[in-house]
């Protein structure tokens, strides 16, 4: 019987209201680059290649602009209602 194994965070960080995580998923070898900006809920995450994963953690926007077509925006929308 195997176990899955959690993922584990890495690093992470506050830069105003960006919160920067560098997730390692052990069970596919994979490291994740997560964006979060925590007043509006609007981020990305993409895949870091290893050797990239330090780069990536300090310049996550010009990582992110680099790997252009391998990210996605992830936006929260708010309903405003006249009450």
């Amino acid at each position: 019987m195997s176990c899955s194994r959690p993922t584990r965070e890495l690093a992470q960080r506050l830069s105003g209201t960006d919160e920067v995580l560098l997730l390692w998923h052990p069970e596919s070898d994979r490291v994740e680059l997560c964006v979060r900006d925590v007043a509006t809920g609007a981020g990305f995450h993409t895949e870091v290649a290893p050797a990239s994963a330090i780069d990536a953690f300090y310049h996550p926007y010009a990582y992110a602009a680099w790997r252009e077509n391998s990210y996605r925006i992830v936006r929260v929308e708010t309903t405003i209602v006249d009450g």
